[in-house]
């Protein structure tokens, strides 16, 4: 069998581990040949390939990125799309296709196994809002690079008795930020979820002050406030799949807490840094299983399946279930951030 694999989306630590894992397991054990396609589903759209054998995944373990490029293309909103990439499949012999990614790259997917290509999904996202499965890899190493920037943004804010303002990516969930900023001990958590109230946040600035200590406060570049407004954007401009550039609210709220409360407030975006570079050990751990997973579904025929990490087991679930909706922060988890706020 012959077995095409791509990655789609944002990159992310992990990816190199699954396509690793995926070539190891599927050469060895099952005796297929793997081929890679270049740039997300620009690969399979215009015939992208690379050679993807076990020369190729040596050394790529610890890298972050992907050898194999991404990219946010969506055939569906291009013409003739489907019909290229399945005329594309069949003339280099790709009996059968890994997708690596996310909401977006999944959500081809999941149509794409509708019209019959037989496709097995690996989820992926540094926000962990794919439901079906418990954690995505990318998440853990993108909270740790958050944590320990605040962790040396703290004695920064002391030292100059100053706000800071840390924004962390996160569109429609807060789950970076929830992580980050409850590890690194910040005053306040603003997520998509939960509208925050300026003027609460300003209090909290005031008493965080009045206990010698400066503020950190954590906000996702999708949290909005409650007094109206939408999310900040860089660029009205969309991609593939509808989505606009996100970013600065972290300027926005530090200006707003300077001009209400008098103190000095500075914002600090970590953007693309969270998902660069080395993944944790978790992630790595965590990716080689959804690939080693991924390649066994692919053996058995099971198609059209997404694999889960459920507890600490990999499970498979229906593509449908990954990417029917969003996993968002619960109240219950919110609340308990709330009790270390102010």
């Amino acid at each position: 069998m012959r077995v095409g694999v791509l990655t789609g989306g944002g990159d992310c630590p992990g990816l190199n581990a699954v396509i690793r894992a995926v070539v190891r397991r599927g050469v060895r054990d099952h005796g297929f040949e793997l081929v890679g396609f270049r740039d997300g589903w620009r690969g399979p759209l215009e015939g992208l390939t690379m050679e993807l054998g076990v020369a190729q995944c040596r050394g790529i373990l610890p890298r972050g990125g992907t050898i194999l490029g991404s990219s946010r293309t969506n055939p569906f909103s291009i013409e003739n799309g489907v019909a290229r990439i399945t005329e594309n499949l069949a003339a280099a012999g790709v009996d059968a296709l890994i997708a690596i990614g996310g909401e977006d790259t999944l959500g081809v997917a999941t149509k794409l196994a509708d019209l019959g290509v037989q496709v097995v999904g690996v989820p992926k996202t540094i926000d962990n809002d794919l439901s079906g499965t418990d954690f995505t890899f990318g998440f853990d190493t993108a909270v740790n690079i958050a944590t320990e920037a605040i962790d040396r943004l703290h004695t920064t804010a002391e030292s100059h008795h100053r706000v800071l303002v840390v924004e962390v990516m996160g569109r429609h969930a807060g789950w970076i930020a929830l992580h980050a900023g409850m590890a690194g001990g910040a005053s306040s958590v603003l997520i998509p979820e939960v509208p925050f109230d300026i003027e609460a946040v300003c209090a909290g600035v005031e008493r965080r002050f009045a206990t010698q200590y400066a503020p950190i406060i954590v906000v996702s570049e999708g949290a909005v406030p409650v007094e109206g407004g939408d999310m900040s954007v860089v660029s009205g401009q969309k991609d593939a799949f509808g989505h606009v550039r996100l970013g600065g609210i972290g300027d926005r709220l530090a200006s707003e807490i300077e001009h209400r409360t008098g103190k000095e407030a500075r914002a600090v975006v970590l953007g693309h840094v969270q998902r660069g570079g080395t993944p944790t050990a978790f992630d790595r751990w965590l990716a080689t299983r959804f690939g080693l997973q991924a390649i066994d579904a692919v053996a058995e025929g099971d198609f059209g399946t997404m694999m889960a990490l459920r507890g600490t087991d990999i499970v498979r679930v229906p593509l449908a279930e990954g990417t029917g909706e969003l996993k968002l922060v619960s109240a219950a988890e919110y609340a308990e951030a709330q009790v270390f706020f102010g």
